[in-house]
């Protein structure tokens, strides 16, 4: 999770929104992402994504079965989606998202009962920390 925080302040840095994630195969990371939207102009350059697809790369495959991805924030909509896609086993993340989390805060996407993929959860693993990025780049854009 320290490495999905400095993920964030890269983010943070380069003026996007603060979320960091890191994909993560037995002990090696696989792959990192950070925010890209605005400097790609590409609304789908979320932190999660980004990092889901460095991680195909070095894996080698688009299905990331023994992976664990690490998130600054619970996953959107459609960060979520892509978790389940890549058949991530399990998530770990930072703080939850009361306006967009697909993890349990507003719509439960991920382990939603339909669906044909389930994988262990963790959140708030060092949620402080990442709230507190994210409230303050926001307090700065107002």
């Amino acid at each position: 999770m320290e490495e999905a925080l400095r993920c964030a302040q890269r983010a943070l840095e380069a003026g996007e929104v603060p979320v960091g994630a890191v994909v993560v195969s037995g002990e090696r990371i696989v792959g990192r992402g950070w925010n890209r939207n605005i400097a790609d102009s590409d609304p789908t350059a979320h932190a999660e994504v980004v990092a889901l697809r460095e991680a195909g790369t070095a894996v080698g495959n688009h299905r990331l079965a023994e992976c664990e991805l690490f998130a600054t924030i619970e996953p959107c909509a459609m960060c979520a989606g892509a978790l389940i896609h890549a058949r991530i086993k399990r998530l770990v993340y930072g703080a939850d998202d009361p306006k967009a989390g697909a993890v349990h805060s507003v719509i439960q996407v991920l382990n939603h009962p339909r669906l044909n993929h389930t994988m262990k959860v963790r959140g708030g693993v060092l949620a402080g920390r990442s709230a507190e990025m994210l409230q303050e780049f926001f307090r700065k854009r107002r």
